[in-house]
């Protein structure tokens, strides 16, 4: 939903050997993958991990290295106001570059179910797709583009490079995070408004539909948790476990309603 069923995003080789660094969302589904070099030379690639948690992917590319790469540094010496850069792909062959400064740093939570404890977020206008390299004024490579915000504030989210660094054995041996366990996913796009959260939309087939929750509707308690902020939601069903059975009490019609959801693990949705 909203993906499309051709991708394309940005990526960044992060060893000698091919491996390459990207945004989870262009690879949910994918049957094919064919990774574009910056000489545009196609090879063909593989998925290697996928990380639902931080949004990260991993793939590997078709062998004849040694391949440039860059080193990752921590985020965690970045300061608000520090320049940075920003390298992303627009087509197969054609980069663009931007400066700026670091806008904010802190947690983010989106319209789906996605929250990072973390963020950082920099000013930059010139911004093609997602999965290019944010990098410090010392070409250290600081975090991974997520998104473009241009419409609500001319600037770039992007993954902090420690949410790789500290689950890279982990994704390259499983495939996955295993220290973390997986989340309930319930399948909801959802939006604060003036303290209330309303859901503008289900995912087709996904456990919220399948459970009569409709766009339009407005969470009122989570298992007897008042909900405020998407974030309190977010934080009500992570506290369970996929296969949970949650209790909703929504206003719909001027009228309370009940519906209970069965969260599943997004990756079986997906997968």
């Amino acid at each position: 939903m909203g993906l499309g069923t051709e991708r394309r995003a940005g990526g960044v080789m992060v060893d000698p050997g091919g491996l390459v660094l990207t945004v989870n969302y262009v690879l949910m589904g994918a049957q094919n993958l064919i990774v574009t070099l910056s000489n545009g030379e196609q090879r063909q690639g593989w998925v290697l991990a996928q990380d639902y948690t931080s949004g990260l992917g991993l793939v590997r590319v078709d062998g004849r290295g040694p391949h440039p790469h860059l080193l990752l540094t921590p985020s965690s010496n970045a300061s608000l106001g520090d320049d940075v850069f920003v390298v992303t792909s627009i087509s197969n062959e054609e980069r663009r570059a931007d400066s700026g400064i670091i806008t904010y740093l802190g947690p983010f939570d989106a319209v789906w179910e996605y929250q990072l404890e973390r963020c950082i977020m920099a000013s930059a206008m010139n911004f093609g797709v997602g999965g290019g390299p944010l990098c410090n004024s010392k070409a250290q490579m600081i975090g991974l583009s997520y998104l473009s915000l241009a419409e609500i504030g001319r600037s770039v989210l992007a993954i902090p490079s420690e949410y790789f660094l500290n689950a890279r054995d982990e994704l390259l041996s499983h495939g996955r995070r295993t220290s973390v366990g997986p989340r309930p996913w319930l399948g909801v796009l959802s939006y604060t408004l003036r303290d209330h959260v309303v859901i503008a939309g289900v995912m087709p087939g996904g456990p919220s539909e399948k459970a009569g929750l409709k766009p339009g509707d407005v969470v009122l308690e989570v298992d007897g948790r008042g909900i405020k902020e998407r974030k309190a939601l977010y934080n009500a069903l992570w506290s369970g476990h996929p296969g949970d059975t949650f209790r909703l009490k929504i206003f719909r019609n001027n009228q309370v309603q009940v519906i209970d959801v069965t969260g599943v693990a997004v990756e079986d949705y997906y997968g």
